[in-house]
């Protein structure tokens, strides 16, 4: 059972210089995070926000959109 997951069928295909390829779940939440975290990054160093800012919203965040399951 611990390699479940390359059992499953690709999240989804794309075509890269003419050839397809499969991409996995796990795949595309590190591009996803790699993406989110250069983008971070550059708009730090670039001092559009700071490091204070970007944590005041993701708490911000955190707290909106994961809550709790209901008790049953």
């Amino acid at each position: 059972m611990e390699n479940d997951y390359q059992q499953k069928p690709p999240l989804l295909k794309v075509i890269i210089d003419g050839q397809e390829r499969d991409i996995s779940f796990e795949e595309l939440c590190l591009t996803n995070n790699l993406s989110q975290e250069a983008l971070v990054i550059l708009l730090i160093k670039k001092k559009i926000i700071t490091p204070e800012e970007f944590m005041e919203e993701l708490q911000h965040l955190e707290k909106e959109r994961l809550q709790p399951p209901p008790s049953s």
